[in-house]
């Protein structure tokens, strides 16, 4: 299994372990965390997901990978790069980043934390042209979030999201950003 692991000040970003089924579940079941998404996990449902997650990770070296608060070990959430699953709008290869957190963890900037050092292993290590991302037309602290760590709205290229069924309008319309490597820009 490929062991990634990451540190940023205050979390720690590593792939899944045993003891962070609980809490995932929890940020899968939530109806408030998941109140963008048509569906909320049952337990078996949120395992199933951990653990094609993990072999992502372990497969491709990166994806959405645990957060956990440096200083006690807790977990929290995720934050990760991970291939697209919008096709035929964005294609497999293009590389999103997303987050997940449990509530009482919002407000506190970790995403922010998290993410900017996600971009940073993205663009160094990966060596990645871009990085993607995309909400609900009305998660606005998502977009906040993307706003803050350099993002940039693409309006010419929100879409409708291909897997939101019809029986959820109010969630298809989703907004575009996307940030360019620094290291690559003019050359």
């Amino acid at each position: 299994m490929t062991d990634f692991y990451l540190e940023t000040e205050r979390l720690i970003i590593r792939n899944w372990k045993a003891e962070d089924r609980e809490l995932f579940h929890l940020i899968n079941s939530d109806k408030t965390v998941m109140q963008y998404f048509p569906f909320i996990r049952t337990s078996t449902q949120s395992d199933l997901m951990m653990d094609d997650l993990k072999a992502d990770i372990s497969k491709l070296g990166y994806g959405y990978t645990a957060l956990a608060l440096k200083e006690t070990g807790e977990p929290i959430g995720f934050c990760g790069l991970h291939h697209c699953k919008a096709e035929p709008i964005l294609a497999y290869e293009n590389i999103e980043i997303g987050w997940r957190l449990a509530p009482q963890f919002w407000g506190k900037g970790y995403v922010t934390e998290a993410a900017l050092r996600l971009l940073a292993f993205g663009f160094e290590e990966l060596q990645l042209d871009e990085i993607i991302s995309f909400a609900v037309h009305t998660n606005e602290k998502s977009f906040s979030v993307m706003e803050r760590i350099g993002m940039i709205r693409d309006a010419a290229k929100d879409f409708d999201h291909p897997l939101v069924p019809d029986t959820h309008p109010q969630l298809k319309r989703h907004v575009f950003y996307a940030i360019q490597n620094p290291n690559k820009k003019g050359g």
